[in-house]
């Protein structure tokens, strides 16, 4: 399985900037890709307010894997986020 060499926060920011730019999502901007370069720290506590929100697996996640490891890598991706 391929690794990300970008911290999990990182990129959720990037993506919640992208959809504030990008005409693609809410934003107005048809290539917006130097905008979220830019923006992404600005979307850091958002970010991590998503990873807060994922650390409890529901249901359907737990009945397709360790729950427990779950809840330690994200909450891995929180503390390296901090």
């Amino acid at each position: 399985m391929p690794e990300s060499t970008t911290p999990l926060a990182e990129r959720i920011a990037r993506v919640l900037a992208g959809a504030a730019h990008s005409s693609n999502a809410e934003g107005s901007d048809p290539s917006a890709g130097e905008k979220v370069d830019v923006a992404w720290p600005q979307h850091m506590n958002q970010a991590l307010a998503v990873l807060h929100t994922m650390r409890e697996p529901d249901e359907q996640m737990t009945a397709a894997g360790d729950g427990d490891t779950w809840r330690k890598m994200v909450e891995a991706a929180i503390e390296q986020a901090e």
